[in-house]
């Protein structure tokens, strides 16, 4: 049972935005992660302007230089009318084996573009379909890839604000949400760079990352894991610069768990001790009790039933939150856990293809408060 305190009445009605309620059939955790999957709606066509981005090599030397692919998506035209120039950019991250094309990702950023945003839709290194341009894989933390990707977004914000010129100081605000794991490297990311961003929504990130792993590998959770696992490996194996012979060996034997994934191949490939050490360096939690006014304005969406990503790190992060602010003080992190809504999902009434789900609406509703804030 979800703790009576642990909903932010609150919050929700500062965003004016309802208590989620799951709607039929999606009812539960496990149909609401799976509903993109069992009955995908049909997306517009994807016109995204794709954009490559040069990022280093990784220093592990696991893969050497090369680019990351981006599509940006301006502004929708609504009801026969011309876009405005955008508002802000949005820089979307997926999650674990996802991609630019994945359709939560894109229907945020649909959601995003009708009420005036601009979007930079990343694929991660190694993901489609910007597989061919970079070697390796990604990791929950990866700022040498993520860093480049912010620094080129900042520019493209610039000039979106019709200056042209990334040494002028007029520019657009740049706003990150990332789902899933994406949302875990956006933490991280404003955590070791502040500033790097003026705005953060997450919706089901992990925070402690041992805890999700331990958490995907219960019996329950084996269909969850195979597919993740089958992408992976399969993200991993097309790599064009090739996995070395050790990795090969050990894929080829499918891991059978993401714990033996990352201790196989993402903690090497960047330059972990071992698959402990980068769980509890790549995990953003201790920073966000500590420091979390490192952070821009931020928004943690959890639900309180994911099958994968477990909520207690959430529900203590909101009570430590709640403990520590005073009257006289504010943090710029906020923690809204839901009862339902499963992995990524809140699947719920009001739903459409032009409004999306609850938690795009939820992304909006953030943004356009950030957008509104006093300066």
């Amino acid at each position: 049972m979800i703790p009576s305190w642990v909903d932010d009445p609150r919050l929700r009605e500062q965003l004016g935005i309802s208590l989620f309620h799951q709607r039929w059939p999606w009812i539960g955790g496990d149909l609401q992660t799976l509903r993109d999957t069992l009955r995908p709606v049909a997306l517009p066509l994807d016109q995204g302007t794709p954009i490559q981005i040069p990022v280093p090599a990784l220093s592990s030397g696991a893969a050497e230089a090369g680019e990351l692919l981006a599509y940006l998506d301006e502004p929708l035209e609504t009801g026969g009318v011309s876009a405005a120039p955008p508002k802000a950019l949005v820089v979307l991250l997926h999650g674990l084996g996802g991609s630019s094309r994945r359709e939560g990702l894109r229907r945020l950023g649909l959601c995003l573009q009708r009420i005036g945003y601009a979007v930079l839709r990343l694929n991660l290194r190694g993901a489609d379909p910007g597989r061919h341009l970079a070697g390796g894989t990604y990791a929950a933390a990866c700022n040498s890839d993520l860093l480049p990707v912010l620094k080129r977004a900042r520019e493209l914000a610039m000039q979106l604000a019709g200056t042209g010129s990334s040494s002028d100081q007029s520019s657009l605000p740049l706003y990150g949400a990332g789902i899933s794991l994406g949302g875990t490297m956006l933490l991280n990311a404003c955590l070791d760079s502040p500033g790097v961003l003026d705005g953060l929504f997450c919706a089901s990130s992990p925070l402690e990352l041992a805890l999700c792993s331990a958490s995907i590998e219960r019996p329950r959770n084996r269909v969850y894991q195979r597919w993740l696992l089958q992408r992976l490996v399969r993200q991993t194996l097309a790599d064009p610069w090739g996995a070395s012979e050790r990795e090969q060996q050990l894929l080829m034997k499918q891991p059978r768990s993401i714990r033996a994934f990352d201790e196989a191949v993402t903690a090497p490939r960047w330059g972990y001790e071992s698959v402990d050490d980068y769980y509890t360096k790549a995990s953003p939690m201790g920073r966000l009790v500590d420091q979390p006014h490192l952070l821009p304005p931020t928004l943690i969406l959890q639900a309180f039933d994911d099958p994968w990503v477990p909520a207690d790190s959430a529900v203590q992060l909101q009570q430590t939150i709640k403990d520590e602010v005073s009257e006289n003080s504010c943090s710029p992190l906020n923690v809204l856990i839901t009862e339902r809504g499963g992995h990524n999902g809140f699947h719920g009434l009001g739903d459409s293809l032009v409004n999306g789900c609850w938690s795009d609406r939820l992304a909006c509703a953030w943004f356009e408060k950030r957008l509104n804030a006093p300066k």
